[in-house]
């Protein structure tokens, strides 16, 4: 698996973030889905890499900077077909490498709370994410569960 700094201009990574979008509308309210599409994934305080092996896109991430010392994980997905495969874990070690190279102290991130959103929140209590409460802009919602992480 290689990891790699995404322009975002590529077909492949717009179908993969359209098919990101699908599910969460599938699983989640429309005012509880926080997915950015392509447009606001173009921010200067995102950071966003594509996982790929060989000519196969197999899943995504992105790191957005709240300040200089708070970060939120976003757009963590791993392509329907490649799921169970070790993309999520391989992303997401690499965005707390990152993150700690970048000297944050603190990483949050916001997922569902629907059985759909399991494997991902399982993955993230693994590396040490504990729930919290909204923080940024984000307002409590029952489809949303709240995880922050304290950088060592």
């Amino acid at each position: 698996m290689q990891i790699r700094i995404d322009d975002l201009t590529g077909p492949e990574v717009a179908e993969l973030l359209e098919e990101h979008l699908r599910d969460m509308y599938a699983a989640s309210p429309p005012e509880s889905v926080h997915a950015l599409d392509l447009s606001k994934l173009r921010k200067p305080e995102i950071t966003f890499w594509s996982v790929w092996d060989g000519e196969n896109l197999l899943g995504c991430g992105a790191l957005k900077e709240l300040d200089s010392s708070h970060a939120e994980i976003k757009s963590m997905r791993s392509a329907n077909r490649f799921r169970g495969t070790g993309v999520g874990k391989k992303m997401l070690e690499h965005i707390l490498q990152v993150a700690s190279e970048r000297k944050y102290t603190r990483l949050s991130l916001e997922t569902g709370t629907q059985d759909f959103f399991l494997p991902a929140r399982t993955l993230y209590e693994r590396y040490g994410f504990e729930y919290c409460g909204p923080f940024a802009d984000y307002a409590e919602d029952p489809y949303s569960a709240f995880m922050t992480r304290v950088m060592s």
